[in-house]
């Protein structure tokens, strides 16, 4: 007997293969039986000729606190999203040192959002149990983040690790890795993981190897400095012996459209040598972060507080103010690449900062009568710098060849905030990819595009039995119109609900029927393997 057989979809199996006209059975949260099925079943769903295809899994979200605050996860169960991975970019609330537990939250917070629920955990390995009892509607995995290692090894010091700093970055990671992440994550971007050289980060790595565990980088500059950013993170992933995954490629800034073939063509040649990367990329021309990102790496040493210290002090805000004014050789100014004017506020926490969000930075300064740059300064003041940003610096060409290029995965690269106007990847990447690129642009086939958010990055991140439909694998599964899926979300409406997905599942059970949830939670955490040499957990 099975619980659920879901008769005459177009089976889109995740594998690449042409779809084919046939029913699923699921029985105890995995799937029996693929094909004709004529066994007796608690329950029959006529699938209509609509798709019926495996869960699509996130591979790179910032829903680290979310997910305890939003445990049924609509926003992403309503695009067919069963999985979720999350402490991406070196950004996660644990581990912590408690005596650096402010330092941790100021870093964090722009990205993954703040949260009431209690941080009761320290550990890598407590958070993830802290997750694993919450029960969430879907399948989690996480990565340890190195920005959190770091600022419980030595705060926001921009200076190399000692060998003891080291010593305690290297058991915090071994931690989190004996408890079932898959990797660790790197965020070069943003102040700590700036100060860290790769050499330190070569070392740091090298723990990954016994635990199959990935490298997954936010590279150190997106505009100017790509090129150099990425070969900086190859030598990272060939130098320590890891699998690499390079997160949300872009070339931001007028000046280096066209760049991303470069980037491809470095990752092909890395293949050729025997390197495992691969790159993940969301299907927008604007990035999202935090407003901080603008400021000259020495501007950001210390942590926020010291930030707003120094753009209370005269010279020192004088300096970033002519800093910013110019191209920089040192560190991707974007804002000289890009202009205030693709700059939009998307969340504040002041009443009179959310009275700006959806507009960009030109036009509040105009409104204000103040020099662009001075009106972001003295924003991040009054919002403790805390402010959300949505970018508009990359060209549509570039994500168009991105999302289409066989070793891409497909991404939202969510970030927790839950306020203002976030950016529209949040709601709306999965049904996006489909009606834009399938059915739109006829970049990829149907197979092509499920595959890119199925099976590929369940064998990329290591979740085990996802991603496919056979025999045995997790019941995960969505069930779709292809000519009517689509994307509600726009930059002005962030949070419209997408249309045409009619069903899902997680481990057999349904959560989500017409845009409605069933109340049921049935996600798991999905820890990775054990280590290959003789570790014991």
């Amino acid at each position: 007997m099975l619980d659920t057989v879901i008769k005459n979809g177009r089976i889109v199996d995740g594998s690449g293969n042409p779809w084919f006209i046939g029913d699923v059975g699921m029985r105890d949260g995995r799937i029996a039986a693929v094909g004709m099925i004529d066994a007796e079943a608690r329950e029959v769903i006529e699938a209509g000729r609509q798709v019926i295809a495996p869960g699509f899994i996130d591979g790179h979200t910032h829903s680290d606190l979310m997910i305890l605050e939003q445990p049924f996860s609509e926003v992403k169960m309503s695009q067919g999203v069963t999985t979720e991975v999350v402490g991406n970019c070196g950004l996660a609330p644990a581990p912590f040192h408690p005596d650096r537990l402010d330092m941790l939250r100021s870093y964090v917070e722009p990205v993954i959002g703040a949260s009431d629920v209690p941080w009761s955990w320290r550990t890598a390995g407590e958070y993830m149990e802290v997750l694993a009892s919450s029960r969430p509607a879907e399948n989690l995995a996480t990565y340890v983040a190195h920005g959190p290692l770091r600022i419980a090894a030595m705060g926001f010091d921009n200076r190399p690790a000692v060998r003891q700093e080291m010593a305690v970055m290297k058991e915090l990671l071994e931690e989190g890795m004996k408890a079932g992440a898959i990797g660790m994550s790197i965020g070069l971007l943003y102040s700590p993981g700036s100060y860290a050289s790769k050499e330190e980060l070569a070392e740091l790595c090298s723990v990954l190897p016994r635990y199959n565990g990935m490298l997954a980088a936010h590279i150190r500059g997106e505009g100017n400095n790509l090129i150099a950013s990425v070969k900086e993170v190859l030598w990272i992933a060939e130098r320590s012996g890891v699998p690499l995954q390079v997160c949300h490629v872009k070339a931001a800034g007028r000046i280096n459209w066209g760049k991303v073939n470069e980037v491809l063509e470095l990752i092909v040649d890395a293949r050729a040598r025997g390197l495992d990367v691969a790159c993940d990329v969301y299907p927008y021309e604007a990035g999202s972060t935090s407003l901080t990102t603008v400021l000259p790496p020495w501007a950001l040493e210390g942590g926020i507080t010291a930030v707003l210290e120094r753009l209370r002090d005269p010279v020192q805000r004088g300096r970033i103010r002519e800093e910013l004014r110019h191209e920089q050789t040192e560190w991707d100014n974007l804002v000289a690449s890009t202009g205030w004017q693709s700059i939009y506020v998307s969340a504040a926490v002041t009443a009179a900062g959310q009275l700006l969000e959806g507009k960009h930075i030109l036009e509040i300064s105009r409104e204000q009568g103040d020099d662009p740059i001075d009106c972001a300064l003295d924003l991040l003041q009054q919002e403790d710098g805390k402010v959300s940003i949505v970018y508009f610096h990359m060209s549509q060409a570039d994500v168009d060849h991105l999302v289409a290029w066989e070793h891409s995965v497909i991404i939202s690269d969510s970030l927790g905030c839950v306020t203002g106007k976030p950016h529209p990847r949040t709601y709306g990447t999965f049904p996006r990819l489909f009606a834009k690129y399938v059915r739109q642009d006829k970049r990829l086939t149907l197979e092509q595009a499920v595959r890119k958010v199925t099976s590929f990055p369940a064998q990329r991140f290591k979740l085990g039995k996802r991603g496919l439909l056979v025999p045995d694998y997790h019941a995960d599964i969505v069930m779709f119109d292809p000519d009517t899926i689509t994307d509600g979300a726009t930059y002005l409406a962030p949070t419209l609900a997408p249309s045409g997905i009619s069903q899902v599942w997680v481990n057999g059970v349904r959560t989500l029927s017409h845009g409605k949830r069933s109340g049921e939670r049935p996600g798991e955490l999905i820890r990775a393997g054990a280590c290959k040499h003789s570790c014991h957990h």
